[in-house]
């Protein structure tokens, strides 16, 4: 069986390692991003099974991320977005984009195994 893949787009280095090493011990198969620029070519590259991005992030957003997977490639791949405290704006504009949840930061990495397994069991 093929491993699902995930592209991870999270400018916190710190985070993203935390993550990657959680998501890989559950197999899947992570694409790391450092901003959303990096995150669409690597979602046109490996064509993955989730996304995980960041709100914001330097150059691309993650609403950006979330508009070019729904509207340019026109692709129902799940998405789940990441936000700090006091940005409620910009996750209602995420859900409106077109994205399946939302986490607030900081939030568990068990957590996060959840959601995902519940987006692409």
């Amino acid at each position: 069986m093929d491993k699902k893949k995930i592209v991870l787009a999270e400018d916190n280095s710190t985070l993203s390692l935390l993550l990657k090493f959680r998501l890989e011990k559950e197999g899947y198969e992570l694409f790391m991003a450092k901003d959303g620029r990096e995150a669409v070519n690597l979602i046109e590259q490996e064509n993955p099974d989730l996304i995980l991005t960041d709100i914001m992030m330097p150059f691309v957003s993650g609403l950006e991320v979330i508009s070019h997977m729904r509207l340019k490639l026109d692709s129902g791949t799940p998405i789940i977005v990441f936000s700090s405290a006091g940005q409620e704006e910009m996750v209602l504009k995420a859900f409106n984009l077109g994205a399946n949840d939302f986490m607030g930061k900081p939030f568990s990495p068990n957590e996060l195994i959840i959601r995902v397994k519940r987006l692409i069991s």
